[in-house]
């Protein structure tokens, strides 16, 4: 299985069928993502190889342990070695469309975001020009 990311200048290869994928809601994940959470799963480094675009690869960790990769052209997270195991962390964002997989764990549950949960009234819009009116419609305060 091959990914990228956004730009495509970082480009990898799994050789092996991968896990299901977990979902990180912690404020680190949050933070790195801008998004309610983080979906990833892991591959083993034998399994893994950068096929272009490694030397695009920039890092920033904290004195934590936590440590993100991204590409340096479009800010994408990109895989990164998970500290001293032999897994590669992948986001699965990155994998292709046709990549089926279930989320099989939520992790740090207890620190996401106040405003992750769902309305009861909450829009399921699909794309298209009539979806930016109604979505646009529906964020207006008060409604």
């Amino acid at each position: 299985m091959k990914g990228e990311c956004l730009c495509g200048e970082v480009q990898f290869e799994i050789l092996a069928a991968l896990p299901n994928l977990y979902q990180c809601h912690c404020s680190l994940c949050r933070k790195a993502t801008g998004a309610a959470a983080n979906a990833a799963t892991f591959a083993s480094r034998e399994n893994f190889r950068w096929t272009s675009g490694h030397a695009r690869v920039k890092s920033f960790s904290k004195s934590t342990g936590y440590r993100s990769d991204f590409c340096s052209v479009c800010g994408s997270p990109v895989p990164n070695s998970l500290g001293d195991t032999q897994l590669m962390w992948i986001p699965a964002g990155l994998l292709p469309d046709e990549f089926t997989a279930e989320i099989a764990v939520h992790l740090h549950l207890a620190s996401s975001a106040p405003w992750e949960r769902e309305a009861a009234s909450c829009l399921r819009l699909d794309a298209g020009p009539d979806s930016l009116s109604a979505l646009s419609e529906a964020l207006k305060p008060g409604t």
